[in-house]
């Protein structure tokens, strides 16, 4: 996401979600897993992906996680750049990844009930639907409780 997309969301991430779980930065998922004998064919992929105009988005409301709260996201462009991977990597994708695409942004997870609640009615009532940029694409894999990044592509336009 753009640089003052990322402060702000990062901002709010760092102010609601558990400090002690709080391990990676604010971002939008893709995929939860992509198989390691598939690292270099999504590094190509995305690459080649990057290559076209970043897609427009939106923060389009709020997402009740349960335990935690998300910013929704709605961006057709984006959704096309994941179908197209969903079906460049057919067989190879985890049940989680399978399942229709629901783009947000965490703010909270894992967090007691109550409080997410009462983040989630904050959030509907001081957030409102604003543009979000899109800046690029990134792999990062998940080894032993550490986010390794592998790759990073800015979007051309």
């Amino acid at each position: 996401m753009g640089q003052a997309d990322f402060a702000w969301l990062n901002g709010l991430r760092r102010e609601h979600f558990p400090p002690e779980r709080n391990r990676v930065p604010a971002h939008l998922t893709l995929f939860h897993a992509v198989a390691p004998s598939a690292e270099d064919e999504a590094r190509r992929r995305l690459a080649k992906a990057a290559r076209s105009r970043a897609p427009d988005a939106r923060i389009d409301g709020v997402m009740n996680l349960g335990r935690g709260a998300a910013l929704r996201v709605f961006s057709d462009g984006l959704a096309i750049v994941r179908g197209d991977l969903a079906d460049a990597f057919h067989g190879l994708l985890t049940a989680q990844d399978m399942a229709p695409w629901r783009p947000h942004i965490t703010i909270q997870n894992k967090a007691d009930p109550d409080a997410a609640r009462a983040l989630v009615e904050h959030l509907r009532t001081t957030i409102d639907p604003r543009p979000l940029k899109i800046a690029g694409l990134q792999l990062i894999r998940y080894a032993d409780g550490d986010w390794e990044p592998l790759g990073r592509w800015a979007f051309s336009g």
